[in-house]
């Protein structure tokens, strides 16, 4: 057991204590979370990027291009800042890159990230040390479970959120 809780949870601990509280960055309106949304991007840049270029380096063998857009406008009234890794076997598919994007949606009470595709990961773990690799993939497929089962309902499914005491 640990006694600090890992990194995914805290964010999502930032997350619900966000939706209990009506706030984002500790913000209200909808123009100073837009504000924050923009430097939230810019603070995940280097490393949306650092991921796309090992998937480039390791996978596709230094043959990718690496693109950011910025923070642009969606059709919802939204905005959306995307990083895309594409590749010439990819792009004669005819199919979208390798995506990361961080998007606030019209609708939405703040921001969230996506992939492309996003929904299933590989599993191919044949010994102990890859399943110990896995870590950091089972806590985001955890924590985006989570998310989206508080999406379906409220933060009150969270009890870390509600104040209630451990048994």
């Amino acid at each position: 057991m640990t006694t600090r809780s890992p990194a995914p949870l805290d964010a999502l601990v930032r997350h619900f204590v966000d939706l209990r509280d009506g706030t984002h960055g500790e913000v209200v309106s909808r123009e100073d979370k837009e504000a924050v949304f923009a430097e939230s991007v810019a603070l995940l840049d280097p490393f949306a990027r650092q991921v796309l270029w090992e998937v480039d380096e390791h996978l596709l063998l230094g043959v990718g291009t690496v693109a950011a857009s910025g923070v642009k406008p969606m059709r919802d009234g939204g905005v959306i800042s995307s990083w895309t890794l594409s590749w010439p076997e990819q792009r004669a598919a005819r199919i979208d890159p390798v995506a990361v994007h961080a998007f606030y949606g019209a609708g939405f009470h703040h921001p969230h990230l996506r992939g492309s595709t996003l929904g299933e990961w590989p599993l191919n773990v044949f010994d102990a040390e890859q399943a110990a690799a896995e870590l950091p993939t089972l806590r985001a497929i955890v924590s985006a479970d989570l998310h989206n089962l508080v999406f379906q309902r409220d933060f009150r499914l969270v009890p870390a959120i509600t104040g209630r005491v451990r048994p």
